[in-house]
């Protein structure tokens, strides 16, 4: 589970409050005499609760909406056919794109993207679509950079239809998207 922000912890602290004059109004609301201001008093305390049940249901719906759209994308990738080449294949660019990788959640992780072959993920709408990409020997970059890089699908077949130059994706590791980009342009055959 990915650690709480400072919003959601404040967000979390608010919840509880509300819950907790809510309660407070219930109790009052039960402890009063019928027609009394304390009776009042306690049924507007039991109403502030009402605003955070819309919330919650509202995050609820998002939630449900991003792990359909996660398991779309995870299907697409996997039916994909199997075509990976080797590790000890030769790099054979099909695309050339701009991307430009998402910071690092952590100062400790901002370290540069070195050279060498990188595998992921292309996202285009709901489809995925298996990659490596390319940092060229004796080069390296920052994340938040903007870099033109050669890419080679792992099912050329299922990809190279969809793609056009000017084709905007993002890149997904594991369940996280790290990167945006764009397609410049398609490598001759």
């Amino acid at each position: 589970m990915p650690p709480v922000t400072q919003i959601q912890a404040r967000r979390r602290l608010i919840v509880v409050i509300l819950l907790c004059v809510a309660l407070g109004g219930a109790v009052l609301r039960h402890l009063s005499a019928p027609g009394s201001t304390q009776r009042d008093v306690g049924t507007l305390l039991m109403l502030l609760w009402i605003p955070i049940i819309g919330n919650i249901i509202a995050w609820l719906v998002n939630r449900m909406r991003a792990a359909r759209a996660l398991r779309k994308t995870v299907a697409a990738t996997a039916a994909a056919p199997a075509a990976s080449p080797r590790p000890d294949t030769p790099f054979a660019p099909h695309a050339w794109v701009e991307l430009t990788l998402r910071p690092a959640g952590v100062p400790a992780e901002d370290l540069p993207i070195a050279e060498g072959l990188h595998h992921c993920a292309l996202v285009i709408g709901n489809e995925g679509f298996s990659v490596r990409w390319q940092v060229g020997p004796g080069q390296s970059f920052r994340r938040g950079t903007r870099q033109t890089l050669p890419v080679e699908f792992m099912a050329p077949g299922a990809a190279l239809p969809r793609l056009k130059p000017g084709v905007v994706f993002r890149l997904l590791v594991g369940e996280a998207f790290i990167g945006d980009g764009q397609v410049l342009r398609l490598s001759k055959p």
